[in-house]
């Protein structure tokens, strides 16, 4: 493998989470917060003395970036991310305990949501700024927004190609136009603009700043951490709205608006992921509003927590407006299955993807078919283009890993002697990138509970569901360090 060129990104990774803290810093010193505000301080020598040492140690070397280098690099990226982001939470001792610390910071970078703070109100501004700063950051990738930033001095060896492809979500990686880092630099800036759209909307429902920063951070990353013990319950309907609407756009392949930017409309229409997704969307919402309308006064309210929850749950991102953990079996049961099947391929939602079950059933009505007519050649399209082979594999290796993931994750956690529920529950919030899960780590309560084992256990699976997988599993791959 190429170390060194692998260590001089993890130096730009680590330079540049250093950056990322400055603005928590000065809003640490804005708020008089001056233990956070030292926190910080050293957070940043830290990280400027680590990135410092790698550049020296790793200058030189081979140009040659190979797709196992890719996925190496981009895990070990974000598991060094997660150390040092996990940094002022513990420094300045509002969260005593280093693996805690981690495990908000892992699920702040993998816009999972989940916490382990019982009381997030009494973090200071600073960190709850940071903690909510960590969703924006991971929900496109860091190491997307690198790329997008950079200047492309790197000629050959698939460099930049096999760093998005490890980040980026879904079955597989789609080039909006030619140039990799051009593609980056697009994702990026529409990301941007929808967050910036968002904002807007938030403070025109007079949302305060601060507020309406962190809430615009969440949703848009799809991440789900809340500044308020409530969540969003607290806010007012229009807010409340507001989230449901941007929500669910995030959770659209961001394709689509590039396409729409184009005028190829058509395209969009006749996306079939778009029209599963949407299917889905309108679907859940329709079923739980006929399930749970006894529990409120108007039909308006009850369609209005319905939609919320929905789109909060099929995006992954874990905002909640009421404790859906008190609704009937039927709707929580829906929420469960809308957790595992996510939101679209190439946005910043987590989960199976809608793309992926859309193979998968392709691909299960062609073996249906195959029996019946074993003579005739039989191909999977989506979108009127035919599916390669090697996507339908892919999609089939990562089912086999996502349920294999799940179930040993599972069998680890249920050690603490919590419900099956509670623990199925909680690592599939961990591992789709959710947040809040049923029982004893619904939206009213946290995942403090759980012992350390199983803790890191779930900070393995944000990860392993943020990268899908495979990533994770090259990097704890025997044969990626060990030639035979």
């Amino acid at each position: 493998m190429n170390f060194k060129m692998m260590g001089r990104f993890l130096a730009q990774i680590v330079a540049l989470e250093a950056a990322f803290l400055v603005p928590a810093f000065a809003i640490s010193l804005y708020f008089g917060e001056s233990g956070a505000g030292k926190a910080f301080l050293l957070s940043m020598a830290v990280m400027a003395l680590l990135a410092g040492v790698l550049f020296l140690l790793c200058r030189g070397g081979d140009k040659f970036f190979g797709a196992k280098d890719g996925l190496v690099c981009v895990s070990i990226g974000w598991i060094v991310l997660s150390l040092l982001g996990a940094l002022p939470f513990w420094l300045s001792r509002e969260i005593p305990s280093f693996v805690d610390a981690f495990f908000e910071t892992v699920s702040g970078f993998t816009t999972t949501g989940a916490s382990i703070l019982p009381e997030v109100e009494r973090l200071s501004k600073s960190l709850l700024y940071w903690r909510s700063f960590t969703h924006w950051v991971g929900g496109m990738g860091v190491l997307v927004f690198l790329l997008a930033i950079t200047p492309s001095t790197r000629k050959g060896g698939g460099f930049t190609m096999h760093l998005l492809r490890a980040e980026s979500p879904g079955p597989d990686v789609g080039k909006l136009v030619p140039r990799m880092r051009k593609t980056a630099s697009i994702l990026y800036m529409l990301y941007i603009a929808l967050t910036v759209l968002d904002l807007l909307f938030l403070i025109l429902g007079k949302m305060p700043l601060f507020d309406a920063l962190c809430t615009a951070f969440g949703t848009a990353g799809t991440g789900g951490f809340g500044i308020k013990n409530d969540s969003m319950a607290s806010y007012s309907s229009y807010i409340q709205n507001v989230c449901t609407v941007f929500m669910a756009l995030f959770g659209v392949n961001f394709s689509c608006y590039y396409l729409l930017l184009l005028g190829n409309f058509r395209s969009v229409l006749k996306d079939e992921e778009l029209r599963l997704y949407a299917g889905l969307f309108f679907g859940s919402i329709l079923l739980i509003s006929l399930d749970i309308h006894k529990m409120y006064p108007t039909v308006w309210e009850t369609v209005r927590h319905a939609a919320f929850q929905v789109s909060s749950i099929m995006t992954t991102t874990g905002f909640a407006t009421t404790d859906f953990d008190l609704w009937p079996v039927f709707s929580k049961t829906l929420l469960l299955v809308l957790m595992l099947i996510g939101a679209c391929a190439g946005s910043t939602g987590g989960g199976l993807k809608c793309a992926r079950l859309l193979l998968i059933f392709k691909s299960l009505r062609r073996s249906i078919r195959q029996v019946l007519h074993p003579q005739k050649v039989q191909v999977v399209r989506v979108n009127g283009k035919t599916v390669n082979e090697a996507v339908l594999e892919s999609t089939n290796a990562y089912l086999a890993a996502y349920v294999l993931t799940i179930v040993l994750s599972t069998l680890v956690v249920s050690l603490d002697n919590f419900s099956i529920l509670t623990n199925l529950s909680g690592v599939l919030a961990c591992f789709n990138n959710i947040g809040p899960g049923l029982e004893l780590v619904g939206p009213s309560c946290n995942f403090a509970g759980f012992s350390t084992l199983s803790k890191l256990v779930l900070c393995g699976d944000m990860l392993a569901g943020r990268l899908e997988i495979f990533p994770m599993l090259v990097l704890l791959s025997r044969s990626t360090w060990f030639k035979r």
